[in-house]
């Protein structure tokens, strides 16, 4: 009797709740007695990256996006763990921290902590900054600084404005497989800040420094030295790129602090320990669409560049 009881009781039981994420289930005796005899429906080869009783978890690996419905069949992304910064590519199923080594931070281990700068090692990529004497003096900025838009003349003594500075032919618009074959390096980096050179007697050098965030490399060189230990997208891999005060009074090219661009150069026209700026200089504004085109110059220019 007991047995035909409980036969009707499963009967009248409702569908499995997936959540959408898969179409088979199984019924599990012990837990429809600890659920009170309501539900005892487990999920079976749960889809799109989830686990758990009702596909209601990530799997490994996976972290739950927030932004997203549980139903939803992008509902778990892939961990995006930094291959140099994390200590695993697992990540916490609900927030998506990765597990990061010691100095580094960032929800993907991507950046040094605070206090700490970036080294050229794989096994601890962040180590703690040493105090040390710069001849270089900051200018004091508020943050997010911005250029404010200006002629591109440079004023005179009598401050009359003179038009001596011409096109800036560094800020093409148009890259080609070609030009990008010619140069020596193209990274895309973010400018984080501006300094002005002095020399160790605090004079003025006449040259312009920009403090760049590399975020992603395209090429280089066995002599572009200064990328070699670039981790892209550490927020303490910041590499120096000097400028001209001429041509920096000249918008020459024009460089905006919290901006991102898309640079290439020649390693014959970088100051030692630095980029510099020269006549096979490019430098253009980053758009989401360049990035497709870089990869595919990069894959080309293996086999096909002169």
């Amino acid at each position: 009797m007991e047995s035909l009881f409980m036969l009707a009781m499963i009967s009248n039981l409702s569908k499995c709740n997936c959540n959408g994420h898969s179409r088979r289930c199984r019924f599990n005796m012990e837990l429809f007695k600890l659920s009170g005899r309501t539900s005892g429906g487990v999920c079976i080869n749960c889809r799109h990256a989830t686990t758990g009783r009702h596909c209601h978890y990530c799997k490994e690996g996976f972290y739950r996006d927030p932004t997203k419905p549980l139903n939803h069949r992008k509902v778990c992304k892939p961990c995006d763990c930094h291959p140099v910064g994390s200590s695993g590519r697992t990540c916490n199923h609900t927030s998506g921290q990765c597990p990061c080594k010691d100095g580094v931070t960032g929800l993907s281990c991507n950046r040094c902590a605070k206090g700490y700068q970036q080294s050229r090692s794989h096994i601890a990529p962040c180590v703690k900054i040493v105090p040390r004497i710069s001849v270089i003096q900051p200018q004091v900025a508020q943050e997010p600084q911005y250029d404010q838009d200006v002629s591109a003349y440079r004023k005179s003594s009598d401050g009359e404005e003179e038009t001596e500075c011409g096109k800036c032919k560094i800020a093409t618009k148009h890259l080609t497989k070609k030009k990008f074959c010619r140069r020596d390096y193209a990274i895309m980096a973010k400018v984080a800040g501006r300094d002005v050179v002095k020399d160790e007697n605090g004079n003025n050098e006449d040259m312009i420094q920009f403090n760049l965030l590399v975020q992603a490399v395209y090429k280089k060189s066995s002599g572009t030295s200064l990328l070699a230990g670039v981790i892209p997208g550490l927020r303490r891999a910041t590499i120096p790129l000097i400028v001209p005060m001429r041509d920096f009074e000249c918008r020459c090219p024009k460089l905006k602090i919290n901006k991102t661009y898309l640079i290439l150069g020649k390693d014959t026209e970088n100051p030692p320990g630095a980029l510099g700026v020269g006549p096979r200089s490019i430098i253009i504004e980053w758009r989401d669409d360049w990035h497709r085109r870089m990869r595919r110059f990069q894959r080309r220019s293996r086999d096909d560049c002169d």
